[in-house]
């Protein structure tokens, strides 16, 4: 049958701006409930009355997972989640979908539904699924995870949260109008070392910390590239499987080459973090929440060797300066990246042990070194070292962590590792350790930081304001280049 209208027909990005302009509506005029809170089980209780188990907000015991981004990284996140038992996988999503580093969990998930476009997973309503996890290039994090908060679902997303300082902003901003569950990756949150760290800041074993000293020193992917470079590379055939266009997503166009894709977007500010995004969240992730450090009031380019416009120095030192919190003193965290660039080490460090819980990268297992990725704490009375990831503290030297061996606090055990935690809190069972009011201004410090790299600047920043004063450039970039058109609406909260 014909349609005799005269109501013109509208393309698919007026539909999606639509969806997204309804969803906003949905979530902050007046409470829709889900389908999945309807039939949701009803809390546990022992004879006392007392609840043994929270509601369940999943009509099963497993929560059904939309994976976007499948490949590398993403391929281990899923399978870390197979493992918790919570899950099932029912929607695939990747903008490579059928290339060589997404076959494999292709293949293992078979029956999942698949998807190219995170759009169509989120818009055409094919597959029900409760909670969406998101282990895309740091810079396609922002409108994928934007899209499914507009959306009412649970997000998990990779570490950090977004690229540039506004999108972290809009992304917390988000989180709290459309009230639903958030997780960032950066797993060590929920092991020993977290639960050790704040229980020795609140029995007065790690105190009036002034200096911290973090240091990520093995060989990262852009090592040895000319310095002198002005350009990016020059264009390349796209893959067969590989939409292009889609995989920039919010990015200025750039012709496709093979080192923009499978991690090595890390190299470039445009599309990564660095080492600092990379591995600050697992180093500096507990003393950043349990001494209360939030934004930092000056970031200080130290030290940047080989410095580019372009993408990442070949070494990189540091300063991030927070002021007095409340009984706590002002603090100095300086971050040391590159191969021989090592932090002065106090005396009786002892030996640098690598964290056995450090996933392998796409390049391979991280390499041992002399000083593996980790922290020096000098706090008032005492000096700790750390790893990284979920490593626990150790006092230094020896013979002090003798003397306060009668003195340290029981630490409590982690009821769930970081994915069942996700997992049990979309169920309602828990809630989520690194929600994004916690990992947000984590994730901002690195962005600031990087603009510091990127610019070889010293910067002021004005914490209640978050405004950069002494840098008008840097300023401009808190919020990034424009995003390409067509991706404008999801910058608009």
């Amino acid at each position: 049958m014909k349609d005799k209208s005269n109501k013109p027909k509208q393309s698919k990005g007026d539909k999606r701006r639509d969806f997204l302009k309804k969803s906003a509506l949905a979530f902050g005029a007046f409470h829709v409930i889900p389908s999945h809170v309807l039939f949701s089980k009803p809390e546990i209780r022992n004879k006392a009355g007392e609840i043994v188990q929270m509601a369940s907000k999943v009509p099963s015991d497993r929560v059904n997972l939309a994976c976007i981004g499948i490949g590398n990284r993403g391929e281990q996140v899923i399978n870390d989640f197979d493992r918790t038992g919570y899950s099932n996988v029912v929607a695939l999503c990747d903008v490579d979908m059928g290339a060589p580093h997404t076959t494999k969990i292709m293949d293992k998930h078979a029956k999942a539904k698949r998807y190219k476009d995170f759009r169509d997973l989120f818009d055409k309503n094919e597959v029900e699924f409760d909670a969406a996890v998101i282990c895309t290039p740091d810079f396609s994090h922002f409108p994928i995870t934007m899209h499914a908060m507009a959306s009412g679902k649970p997000v998990y997303v990779e570490k950090p949260m977004a690229r540039t300082f506004q999108e972290v902003e809009l992304m917390m901003k988000a989180a709290k109008k459309y009230d639903v569950i958030t997780q960032m990756g950066n797993q060590g949150h929920s092991e020993a070392n977290a639960f050790q760290f704040k229980a020795w800041v609140d029995a007065g074993i790690i105190k009036d910390v002034k200096n911290i000293s973090c240091h990520m020193n093995s060989r990262r992917r852009w090592h040895g590239w000319d310095t002198s470079k002005t350009t990016y590379p020059a264009a390349e055939p796209i893959p067969e499987t590989l939409d292009w266009d889609l995989w920039l997503t919010t990015a200025e166009h750039h012709d496709y080459n093979k080192d923009f894709a499978n991690g090595q977007w890390r190299c470039w500010y445009e599309f990564g973090m660095g080492a600092l995004g990379d591995w600050g969240a697992h180093i500096m992730d507990s003393f950043h929440r349990y001494l209360d450090l939030g934004l930092p009031e000056e970031i200080n380019a130290v030290k940047l060797d080989g410095h580019n416009p372009l993408f990442y120095p070949q070494a990189t030192t540091l300063d991030f300066k927070f002021p007095k919190r409340k009984k706590m003193p002002a603090l100095t965290v300086t971050w040391y990246d590159g191969l021989e660039n090592l932090p002065p080490l106090p005396e009786g460090y002892g030996s640098s042990e690598l964290s056995s819980d450090i996933p392998a990268a796409g390049t391979g297992q991280i390499e041992q070194r002399t000083l593996n990725p980790g922290k020096i704490i000098y706090g008032k009375d005492l000096t700790f070292k750390g790893g990284s990831h979920g490593s626990t503290l150790s006092i230094i030297p020896e013979e002090a962590a003798n003397d306060m061996k009668s003195s340290l606090p029981e630490v409590p055990e982690s009821s769930s590792n970081h994915f069942a935690n996700f997992l049990l809190a979309v169920k309602g069972e828990e809630k989520t350790r690194s929600p994004f009011e916690v990992t947000g201004p984590l994730s901002q410090v690195f962005s600031l930081g990087v603009l510091a790299q990127q610019l070889n600047a010293n910067l002021k920043f004005d914490r209640k304001k978050k405004v950069i004063t002494n840098n008008k450039v840097a300023n401009e970039l808190l919020t990034g280049t424009p995003p390409r058109k067509g991706w404008e609406e999801y910058y608009k909260l």
